[in-house]
């Protein structure tokens, strides 16, 4: 039984002198998994990016179904109010970011646009 146990074993090393067999599809301890497993995990993520980035480099229709396209709020002075429902923005928040770019009454915006990052672009009269 030992010769057996001896035969499945193919290496042996030696640290600070205690002696360790390794043996050839040995169980890995939870640590090593968990290793293992997000390393993998970082690998698949990656690799995925890669590919999503270069189809919306190839075909444009599929990276503006992934990123988006800019939305127009604010038309000379008239809201789109079906586009500003469908992404939960208000009246004061365009008014927020318009201010932030210098702009003090609705009068002055010309177009208001959310871009494809969520920020809100002003382009003044």
């Amino acid at each position: 039984m030992v010769q057996r146990e001896a035969n499945r074993c193919s290496r042996s090393a030696s640290y600070r002198g205690t002696s360790t067999n390794f043996c050839v599809g040995g169980q890995m301890t939870p640590f090593e998994f968990v290793i293992i497993f997000l390393i993998g995990g970082v690998i698949t993520v990656g690799l995925v990016h890669r590919f999503v980035a270069y189809l919306c480099s190839r075909f444009p229709r599929f990276g503006a179904w992934v990123d988006g396209a800019p939305m127009v709020l604010l038309k000379d002075g008239c809201w789109r109010l079906d586009a500003m429902e469908g992404l939960r923005i208000d009246p004061e928040g365009v008014m927020a970011a318009g201010r932030e770019q210098g702009v003090t009454s609705l009068a002055q915006i010309k177009y208001a646009v959310v871009e494809r990052n969520g920020s809100i672009s002003i382009i003044k009269h």
